[in-house]
């Protein structure tokens, strides 16, 4: 369990994320949803220790994450980032073996190696795993650097925006594989998300934030309303079921 006790981020006296408390329960989805601005990259790039915290703690199951040491932070929780720009040109195997690092420090065993196969294997991309990142489009280079969180193999994922560069198609399938991360292997995955569809369809639960602060945060049916939705957007969002998911019908919405 990840508990974020009213964590807040200020940059040059502005709040980013003002006084947020939120528990992330095991072996679900989270999805961290609201406007640009709202405070969610940040929020997640303090519980993932990229950015320090101005007030408030993060603790993984119970401890506090600034007290664990790095090696074994990157064991327990594996992030990615917006934008993951790489300078030294790499197979899409080597960048996936990059998530054994905490591991292997860079020997890879037996063991490591099966876990790059799983990976490869878990994003579809066995076939191709020799092909360079320069050659990519931007739709593989995102799932050979979700495949490289995978191998990782932590219990805690964390992910910025992964939907970004990529087609429907990808998109479906990125969020599929998500979904069988936690209903198969366990794991909890947290995602900022900007498509509320999206989230409405895969997410266990919904954190949404608008100007840096908490404005709901339950289960996806409770959020996934027009009228929770219109505090969230300041917009109309009307909502439709089909096959048993909630849809925003938001491409038309009169304000």
């Amino acid at each position: 369990m990840i508990e974020i006790k009213g964590l807040s981020k200020f940059f040059a006296k502005k709040p980013v994320v003002e006084d947020v408390s939120v528990t992330i329960q095991p072996r679900t989805i989270t999805s961290f949803i609201g406007p640009n601005g709202a405070g969610k990259s940040t929020l997640l790039s303090m519980v993932s220790r990229l950015l320090d915290s101005d007030t408030g703690e993060v603790l993984l199951d119970s401890s506090n994450v600034k007290g664990i040491k790095s090696h074994e932070f990157a064991k327990r929780v594996a992030i990615l980032k917006q934008a993951n720009h790489i300078n030294v040109r790499l197979t899409i195997r080597e960048l996936v073996a990059f998530g054994r690092y905490p591991y292997s420090k860079g020997r890879l065993t037996p063991e490591d190696e099966v876990k790059i196969d799983e990976a490869l294997e878990y994003m579809n991309l066995a076939d191709m795993q020799d092909k360079y990142l320069d050659e990519l489009s931007g739709g593989q280079k995102q799932r050979a650097f979700i495949s490289m969180v995978i191998a990782q193999d932590t219990e805690y994922i964390l992910l910025d925006e992964p939907l970004n560069n990529l087609d429907m198609k990808h998109s479906v399938q990125i969020m599929k594989i998500l979904r069988r991360l936690v209903d198969e292997l366990g794991k909890t995955v947290i995602i900022v998300l900007h498509d509320i569809n999206f989230a409405s369809v895969y997410s266990d639960r919904i954190v949404a934030l608008k100007d840096g602060r908490l404005i709901k945060d339950g289960p996806t049916n409770e959020i996934i309303n027009s009228e929770a939705l219109q505090e969230v957007y300041d917009m109309h969002i009307p909502v439709q079921e089909q096959d048993g998911c909630r849809i925003c019908v938001y491409f038309n919405s009169h304000s």
